[in-house]
């Protein structure tokens, strides 16, 4: 059980790092101008994030399912995967002037190179590798330097922690609250994380996707600063870490509410 547990952090931490660098893009696309090929050539690293996520659900329920057969609690084993979450969202702020910067010259080469699979066979060569490894940057302070957070709504801000706390531990809770149920629901109890994760979705939908394009949208069209975008994309990410600091604090009452229902 060790051992699936180490896969899902590790899983857990590359969605994390993903998801978190894809706030970031909204500044390449703003900055080059090119969206359309900035958000198709980041579609590759979301398919890495979406196939990781694949594999996540069926580990958390093995690890649930031996926990339970063998009579034992795995609270801190599942609250381990929230602090990945974690982990992997702090990874993702450190790696973002790096991304950029790569991102930035992969764009170009997309548009020379024609095709995503083209240009990963590019990447891969050996030069190149040792190209993009010798471009690393550190986060500097000037990314937070002068930041006009208070041009972004607070509202979109508070509704993103939420948002990430529910998506963090959706699918952990409504496994964990197997537990805390009759044998004969506990397979409901714990498919019920698509309708948790519903919730986060329609929340994403509804109030942060729109007013972030519409923020990115008007930087695009010069009605407002590039500043704005740099703020919300730093509010969102920053936002983002608290939610899944919040995901520790809700996943036990969310785990016992799902219970709740098939008691």
């Amino acid at each position: 059980m060790e051992k699936m547990l180490i896969e899902l952090m590790i899983l857990t931490v590359v969605i994390h790092i993903v998801d978190t660098l894809a706030y970031s893009v909204r500044l390449n696309s703003v900055k080059s101008g090119q969206v359309a090929l900035s958000f198709s050539l980041f579609n590759m690293f979301v398919l890495v994030s979406r196939t990781a996520n694949m594999f996540q659900g069926p580990l958390i329920a093995s690890i649930v399912g031996l926990s339970i057969a063998q009579g034992l609690n795995p609270i801190s084993d599942l609250r381990s995967v929230i602090f990945a979450a974690t982990a992997g969202t702090l990874f993702g702020i450190l790696l973002i002037p790096t991304f950029l910067k790569i991102f930035e010259v992969a764009v170009k080469r997309l548009e020379l190179a024609g095709s995503v699979p083209s240009l990963v066979v590019e990447a891969l060569q050996a030069n190149n590798i040792k190209r993009i490894v010798k471009s690393a940057v550190r986060p500097s302070k000037t990314m937070l330097e002068r930041l006009r957070y208070r041009e972004i709504p607070k509202r979109l801000l508070v509704t993103n922690v939420l948002v990430t706390g529910i998506y963090t531990i959706g699918v952990l809770a409504a496994n964990y609250s197997a537990l805390l149920v009759p044998e004969q629901a506990a397979l409901a109890a714990a498919a019920s994380s698509g309708i948790i994760n519903g919730m986060a979705s329609i929340l994403l939908t509804f109030f942060i996707d729109p007013k972030s394009a519409i923020i990115t949208d008007q930087a695009l069209k010069g009605i407002r600063p590039y500043a704005d975008v740099k703020a919300l994309v730093i509010m969102l990410i920053a936002t983002k870490l608290i939610g899944t600091l919040l995901g520790q604090v809700l996943f036990l009452p969310a785990a016992q509410i799902i219970a709740s229902f098939y008691m």
